[in-house]
């Protein structure tokens, strides 16, 4: 990746140059003067661009991405560099020969890590337009399919703290650290029957949990440890957190009987395992996650019965002063959940036996 041009605008933090070298970096590729030689990804430092764009235009050697008319990101032969290059730098008309592509253009492009189609986006970078620069890369490092709290509750206040975490320099595995310890706290609240207290750390670390991810992707720090320490919470505390729930019905003084306890704990460890098992078997099968399969999978995951789900559930029945309904009601909505992804997986290994290819919806 060669670097045309330089700015000096903070971005996140980050000089452009410092921002293209780390984007480079997370996608292997050499961070070089024009002194190299080859075939190149040239980028104009004078704009910001989402990092979306460098793994779709490393498979497409010839193409210029636009911006206004002016050339941002070439993918060029050894042949084309330099009239690119001074195009670029003049903020002349790309040269003949290759593909344009602007960046405005409407039907964007599909983003399989993030579940989504979007456009990315590509603007001047000036100190005007930091605000709007810094909005569009926070929404860009949003997954398009997730659950319906952090899809329309909290993305603003996760905004929030992503920029002051990006201002005062504290790392994406810092915010995990922050939100583990809390993910601890919230489970021993729950342990002795004291819901609302654990309820409000609980939603304070599922907040976290959106920000450290977007606060990686935005400053383009996502580490192999950071992702697995995530990660790992987000897939180990869920039955802690049923468990701790059920056993503080006791000393909240709705006890569930010693039977209605095993079955529900039972059909959650149950269920949650087998959801999981599922989605990764439908990776391996068809190297894409069974929720952009289509469309009626995107809307499921809004609520099928992962985490954040569960709790509006638990939080509906505690409002009413009844957490032991509220528990049996996740292992039911569990189980209801479990269903319909191993129906919805029969139906793709169908479709395939039947000789069906299987994309999403959104590619």
């Amino acid at each position: 990746m060669v670097p045309v041009n330089d700015n000096a605008t903070l971005l996140w933090g980050m000089t452009s140059r410092e921002r293209v070298r780390r984007i480079a970096a997370a996608r292997g590729l050499a961070f070089e003067d024009t002194a190299i030689s080859g075939a190149a990804i040239l980028v104009d430092l004078r704009h910001a661009f989402d990092p979306a764009w460098i793994p779709w235009l490393q498979n497409r050697p010839g193409t210029v991405v636009t911006r206004d008319g002016v050339p941002v990101l070439a993918h060029v032969s050894q042949e084309d560099r330099a009239e690119t290059t001074i195009a670029m730098a003049s903020a002349l008309s790309p040269p003949s020969g290759l593909e344009i592509v602007p960046a405005e253009r409407d039907e964007g492009i599909f983003n399989e890590a993030l579940r989504k189609r979007e456009r990315p986006f590509v603007e001047r970078l000036v100190p005007e337009n930091i605000a709007a620069i810094e909005r569009a890369s926070y929404v860009g490092a949003y997954k398009g399919v997730t659950d319906v709290l952090t899809k329309y509750l909290w993305p603003e206040w996760a905004f929030v703290l992503t920029r002051l975490a990006a201002r005062l320099g504290i790392t994406p595995n810092g915010i995990t650290a922050i939100g583990s310890v809390l993910c601890i706290v919230a489970t021993i609240a729950f342990w002795h029957g004291w819901f609302w207290s654990g309820l409000a750390t609980g939603l304070v670390f599922m907040v976290l949990d959106t920000v450290d991810g977007k606060l990686a992707r935005c400053t383009i720090t996502s580490s192999k440890l950071g992702n697995a320490w995530d990660h790992g919470v987000d897939l180990v505390h869920p039955p802690f957190w049923w468990w701790a729930w059920a056993a503080g019905c006791a000393p909240y003084g709705r006890p569930l009987a010693d039977a209605t306890f095993w079955a529900v704990m039972a059909a959650m460890l149950f269920g949650y395992v087998a959801q999981r098992a599922i989605e990764g078997a439908f990776i391996v099968r068809f190297g894409m996650h069974i929720h952009v399969w289509r469309r009626f999978d995107s809307w499921f995951r809004l609520f099928t019965a992962r985490r954040n789900p569960n709790m509006v559930i638990l939080f509906a029945l505690l409002l009413v002063g009844r957490p032991e309904w509220g528990i049996v009601g996740v292992a039911v909505w569990t189980m209801l959940s479990l269903v319909i992804h191993l129906v919805r997986l029969m139906q793709a290994l169908a479709s395939a036996r039947a000789g069906d290819r299987l994309s999403s919806w959104l590619a």
